[in-house]
Order: C-alpha cells, then structure tokens, then sequence
C-alpha cells in the first residue's frame, strides 16, 4: 500500500522536546561542528582539549579554546537526520554560534578539489529540512558568520566560492540527471547535512554557517574523488583556520 506524502505545519508543537537535563553541564555558546572525525580530531587539538569528551546521541563533545575564547568541538556527524539531532540538543544546552566544517562534492567544472565553498544557502534535498521550514523556504547560512569567514580567508590562497549548494541524504543516489539539474541551476556542491542544519538554526533563531573543503568533482558527470590530494588536505587545513577564528569572534 502507497502512503501519500503529508505535510504538517512547522510551529506546531512537538511531542519531544531538546531539553538539559537536571545537572547537565552547558557547553560553550560557541560550536564548531565537525562531519569528518579526522577533522574532529585536528579540532580538538588545536584548541587544546584534552581529556575524554562527553556524548550528546554519541557525537563527542570537547571544550577547548581559541584566541581566548571558549569554544566546544563536535562531532563527527554525518548526514542530516543524525546532524540535526546534535544541533538540536548543542542549542538546548546553550549553543548560540555554530559552525559547521565539512567536505562536498563540486558540481560546477570551474571548482576543483581542494577549493573552499562557502555556502549561503541550501536547496534541500533530505528529508529532515521540510520539518523545520514553511512549504517552499529554502534554508540560509547566517550572514554575519558568512561575512566573518571571508574575513578569515582573505588572506588565503585557497581557491574559495560563494553560493549556495545542494544538500542529499542519499549519496549513492546522486544520479547524472540530479547534478545536471542542480549544476544547471548554479549551485556548487553537494554536501549531506548543511540544508537541514541552516533549518534548523532559522526554527531555533541561533546563527549557524559552514565552509566546505572540495572532496570530490561531479561536474563532468564521472566522480572523481580527491581525498587523499594535497589539495585536500592544505584545503582542510585553511578552512579549520577559519572555522576556529571565525568562531572565536563571533558576537554572542
């Protein structure tokens, strides 16, 4: 039996609710989420945490530092359904400033591995944004975190993009008839989470961003990954400078 599609309306209550629970410790008001575990990992040694980290649904947690301000590292996270309901509970114990670091796929010919993709928006393209959003509201990055990151990256020589990009939740499902569309469209990249989490932060009135590093290229409609590139990884490396200091001076 086929069942139809429902929509419900967002401000409706729900059932379940993010919540902190009685002596829960805070984390910082200032997030860095991280999807990849190796870009957790260089995270938390950049900002100095040490000690075993906390779990929020199994996404560790670690309180560090960075140009003297606090910051919490999480992750990783991958995909929007399990992104999301970290986020959720980050805000519940008093995330204000959060900021995504991950990895995409390019869509456009001219953005290479190795590149920077800033993204201002979302066509989302999972199935956990339309819970948070009104009928065709398409999701947005945060502008004044947008404008701190090119503030962070001017300095850099790291190709960098601005646009927006197409968020999946089925990445053996990106099929040569949804990148032409997407590509045809404008939109840069594919990533799995960042729709859903800039969703999120609009429902929750928090300020949430994020800056891809180019993992892979889909432009030509043949994948062609790049993961293990020194382009890659000198990418990584610029966009977790950003992150942290982009971050470190958001107002709170």
């Amino acid at each position: 039996m086929a069942f139809p599609h429902l929509d419900f309306p967002t401000e409706s209550p729900s059932l379940i609710n993010p919540t902190r629970e009685p002596g829960e410790p805070t984390v910082s008001p200032r997030v860095v989420l991280a999807f990849a575990r190796p870009d957790y990992h260089n995270l938390c040694k950049l900002t100095g945490s040490i000690g075993p980290p906390r779990y929020l649904w199994d996404c560790a947690v670690h309180e560090g530092s960075w140009a003297g301000k606090g910051i919490a590292v999480a992750g990783p996270v991958l995909g929007a359904p399990y992104a999301v309901m970290v986020l959720e509970r980050l805000i519940a114990l008093g995330a204000r400033v959060i900021l995504a670091l991950g990895w995409c796929g390019s869509l456009q010919k001219h953005i290479k591995v190795g590149s920077l993709v800033i993204p201002t928006g979302a066509v989302s393209g999972d199935g956990t944004s339309r819970h948070y959003l009104h009928g065709g509201t398409q999701p947005t990055s945060h502008p004044s975190l947008i404008r701190l990151l090119q503030v962070h990256l001017q300095e850099s020589d790291i190709p960098r993009h601005f646009g927006p990009i197409w968020t999946t939740d089925a990445f053996y499902r990106e099929t040569p008839e949804q990148v032409r569309h997407y590509q045809s469209r404008g939109l840069l990249g594919v990533d799995l989470e960042l729709a859903a989490l800039f969703a999120v932060g609009r429902f929750r009135q928090v300020a949430v961003a994020g800056l891809l590093v180019v993992s892979d290229e889909l432009a030509d409609l043949t994948w062609r990954p790049g993961f293990k590139s020194p382009a890659f990884r000198q990418g990584r490396r610029e966009a977790t400078w950003a992150v942290l200091n982009a971050a470190a001076a958001a107002e709170i």
